[in-house]
């Protein structure tokens, strides 16, 4: 089963338990995948692409514990 809701930087920033702020940074930086789409000009993730990404980032705790 695929979950196709769209996180913003705040959905995302609660799941990785970090501030908005440092979700934009990742953006800035290069360290999250390009959005799934843009509305309004805002970027917007499917939450099953932010769930892949933050299991396979370097130093994820959680990826090791499950």
């Amino acid at each position: 089963m695929t979950d196709r809701r769209l996180w913003s930087y705040k959905e995302i920033a609660a799941h990785i338990k970090v501030q908005p702020d440092t979700v934009r940074s990742y953006r800035k930086h290069g360290l999250l995948p390009p959005p799934d789409r843009v509305e309004g000009g805002k970027p917007y993730w499917y939450a099953d692409t932010v769930r892949a990404w933050d299991a396979s980032r370097p130093g994820n705790r959680r990826r090791r514990e499950a």
